[in-house]
């Protein structure tokens, strides 16, 4: 566990990134450092991966294939700038990390939530998030949110089968009673308002903000 690496999860349309950017005006107002960073991607090299890994045209990618690539996403960004940010005191809010890599390629893909925790364990070595929050809400909902917001990014995931989409929820619901003490469920099927209050309410409470 790293004290101050706070990551956000959730199945396609949870909201992150809508909740994401609150908490980022939020924490500006009250002057506490921090950065803001997704995966896959947040550093040049990351980035270049994420666009490989979410290419619409490339539907005929392994399920190895694409967890590896998760992974070595996920070390670059990793020591080039969490790990950076951490050691300088600042608050790390990262969008996905390796929650993401067990619910979709683990659990979802049936790969195996052991060899795909194994892969990122090497990936990792040992810095895990303090606090993950993972925004819950039902498939269908998520997929609707999805088709009626043009702004966003349409990418190989989004064209998944219902039942995968499914599965990756299934996932995400059997981590966070895996690990309780570090996985907060949040409903998303509320309103942004709520659901930032709920967010800003725990992080209030664990980091005395």
């Amino acid at each position: 566990m790293t004290e101050r690496f706070i990551t956000f999860e959730g199945p396609e349309g949870a909201g992150k990134t809508t909740i994401i950017n609150k908490l980022q005006q939020e924490l500006e107002n009250r002057s506490i450092p921090a950065i803001f960073t997704r995966e896959p991607g947040g550093i040049e090299i990351s980035e270049k991966i994420r666009s490989i890994i979410l290419d619409k045209e490339h539907t005929t990618m392994d399920g190895r294939t694409e967890a590896l690539l998760y992974a070595a996403a996920r070390r670059q960004h990793l020591v080039e700038k969490v790990i950076p940010s951490l050691k300088e005191g600042k608050y790390v809010i990262c969008d996905r990390f390796i929650d993401s890599s067990l619910a979709y390629q683990g659990y979802a893909r049936e790969i195996g939530l052991e060899d795909i925790f194994s892969i990122n364990s090497f990936a990792v070595d040992g810095y895990m998030p303090d606090t993950t929050f993972y925004l819950d809400l039902d498939v269908e909902a998520g997929l609707e949110r999805i088709n009626q917001n043009k702004d966003r990014e349409v990418n190989r995931l989004d064209l998944e089968t219902l039942s995968f989409h499914r599965k990756v929820r299934e996932g995400y619901l059997i981590l966070q009673e895996k690990f309780p003490e570090r996985i907060i469920k949040i409903d998303a099927n509320r309103t942004v308002s709520e659901v930032f209050k709920d967010v800003l309410y725990h992080l209030q409470r664990k980091y005395k903000l």
